[in-house]
């Protein structure tokens, strides 16, 4: 049975990997009159007998091009055919891109129908060529906001997304303007790592990347205004020249894209059935006040803990006042959060603890206390109760105290009258004498003791710097054991030139072992930003600073980007000349 399952899944998979695949792809869906537009036809088989469709209200102004890729990565073959086209709509309207047929292995395949928009001429007609306009039609940043009309104190997300049409890549890229939200409570959310998802965009397949994760809380009612963020972004665009295998050479140009301001809404609370108590809150909460002692003694001191637990602006709100009897002594209430802000907004806890000192004897009631919300959900005001409490004071603290009292006072009121013979039988007096011996001073016992202490202090000293050096050796192995694993796996990368995916991991853990050497970081730690702040501290030259994280973008864009060895030889030797300056500058 085992034996027939693997000849089976065997059998399943060759089925798999012999799959074929042909279709049809543009530029773009929608175009003016005075554009052009291009069309791929893509196989991973080779096939013959290729009949393209008809382009009827189009002009084919260039193709068909062809194009193969054939590579073998880890013993697997790896095969692509491509067919292009470029085309010129003779008019204005909605057209469709027939049917293109191939035999493949005997089979005849066929692409499926696209539908293209063609509009009226745009004002500057740009070349699909031109590697600058490729890049502004192909690469968008977007910020994306959760809700555009939230109310005063709801929590939105804004998630800025880096949009990558297929066959376009990302070298890396910069910050150069930061958005500041100055009518906003805001908290970044932690992005790890620039793994690649697919997505559209306007209707078209691309690849995105989401750089920044943000969680705002608006302070202000009335309409406001999300800054943009802006990158400065190396891309690399396919060009029409083609090497002897016919894979096209990349074109590499610098575009500078914004996300564009985002206008929202703010609606304040509304003032219709507001409660007294209400205090700032929104969210969905709940509300509990307790006690660690319902009954002491007098002199004694207890805890109220008051306690708001949910979802929604925690950190934005305070809670209400206890009010308690004139008799009891109250303190300063301690506050005290445990929040966490994930991407839906603030989840936790916060609570007042107040100490209380209860002097004399009785029963004291701790009267309720109501807490007010907004619930965003049913868009009403919602009020929470706490349960009213009694705390019970001993009349009588020191009840034990006053027994021992009245036994002492009974004892000392009778007549008791000492018996001096009773102690006769021992002797007060000794026979003792005293014994001759040499006298201390200037003996060889006080010689010792007084210069004995000068002697061992250098001793303390000594073995105390050699217990301190024997425990600087931990750190300092673990220095020399991190080092030597940024040389190792500087050497793997090195070795693994050409193949992509195990050339950057080794370049990305030996930056990641290199850092944690150099700077002390933890794994938790390696991020851009955390390296930013560090290596700034350390005074670090900004054109180095800039050079690693470069280097270090490229190791995490290198996953959805198309690179040849040169590519990767050009990064090693950066990376090898950023180590070097950084080796010269961290000291």
């Amino acid at each position: 049975m085992k034996l027939r399952a693997l000849i089976f899944m065997f059998f399943i998979s060759g089925m798999v990997s012999a799959q074929v695949s042909f279709d049809a792809k543009v530029s773009k869906r929608k175009l003016g009159i005075n554009e052009r537009l291009r069309v791929d036809f893509t196989m991973n088989k080779d096939g013959d007998d290729f009949e393209p469709p008809s382009f009827e209200n189009f002009t084919v102004v260039g193709g068909p091009s062809q194009s193969i890729n054939n590579s073998w990565i880890n013993g697997v073959r790896s095969f692509s055919k491509t067919y292009s086209y470029f085309l010129a709509p003779k008019k204005r309207g909605l057209f469709s891109i027939g049917q293109a047929t191939i035999e493949i292995e005997g089979e005849t395949y066929k692409t499926l129908t696209l539908e293209i928009i063609v509009s009226a001429a745009i004002d500057k007609p740009k070349d699909p060529n031109d590697p600058n306009y490729v890049a502004s039609e192909k690469i968008h940043l977007v910020a994306e906001v959760s809700n555009l009309n939230p109310y005063l104190n709801e929590a939105i997300t804004v998630v800025h997304k880096l949009y990558i049409a297929p066959g376009i890549g990302v070298r890396n890229s910069r910050e150069i303007d930061k958005p500041r939200y100055s009518d906003f409570w805001s908290q970044n959310i932690d992005v790890n790592g620039l793994g690649a998802q697919q997505g559209t965009y306007k209707g078209e397949d691309y690849l995105y990347v989401i750089l920044r994760k943000t969680v705002l809380y608006p302070q202000k009612s009335g309409k406001l205004n999300i800054e943009p963020l802006s990158l400065d972004v190396t891309v690399e665009v396919p060009s029409n020249r083609r090497d002897v295998f016919g894979r096209s050479f990349m074109s590499t140009v610098n575009r500078r894209v914004s996300a564009g301001n985002r206008a929202i809404n703010v609606k304040p609370l509304p003032e219709k059935g507001k409660p007294e108590s209400f205090s700032g809150a929104v969210g969905t909460f709940d509300f509990s006040l307790t006690t660690n002692k319902k009954a002491l003694k007098a002199s004694e001191a207890f805890e109220v803990k008051l306690e708001v637990v949910g979802k929604g602006n925690l950190k934005l709100f305070r809670l209400p006042e206890l009010v308690l009897p004139s008799a009891l002594e109250v303190y300063e209430p301690e506050h005290n959060e445990k929040v966490t802000t994930l991407i839906s907004g603030m989840r936790g806890k916060i609570s007042d603890t107040y100490t209380v000192v209860a002097n004399d004897p009785g029963s004291y009631p701790v009267p309720s206390v109501t807490f007010s919300y907004f619930d965003v959900k049913t868009k009403r005001y919602k009020s929470l109760e706490s349960e009213r409490l009694v705390i019970s004071v001993d009349p009588r603290p020191n009840a034990n105290s006053e027994a021992e009292n009245k036994v002492t006072n009974l004892l000392s009121e009778n007549n008791i009258k000492p018996n001096l013979k009773l102690f006769r039988s021992f002797k007060t007096n000794t026979g003792f004498t005293p014994l001759q011996s040499e006298p201390f001073f200037k003996s060889l016992l006080f010689w010792v003791l007084l210069f004995g202490p000068f002697l061992f202090i250098p001793v303390l000293l000594f073995v105390v710097k050699n217990r301190t050096i024997k425990a600087l050796d931990v750190s300092g192995n673990k220095i020399r054991q991190t080092n030597r694993l940024a040389r190792k796996y500087l050497i793997d990368a090195k070795k693994s030139l050409g193949q992509k995916e195990k050339f950057y991991n080794a370049l990305e853990r030996a930056l990641h072992n290199y850092l944690k050497s150099k700077l002390r970081i933890e794994t938790s730690e390696f991020n851009k930003e955390k390296i930013d702040e560090l290596l700034t501290k350390k005074k670090v030259e900004s054109t180095t600073l800039e050079g690693f994280i470069s280097i270090l973008t490229a190791c995490e864009l290198a996953r959805y980007t198309p690179l040849t060895s040169l590519d990767m030889q050009n990064d090693y030797d950066k990376a090898v000349q950023v180590i070097n300056a950084l080796d010269k500058q961290l000291k």
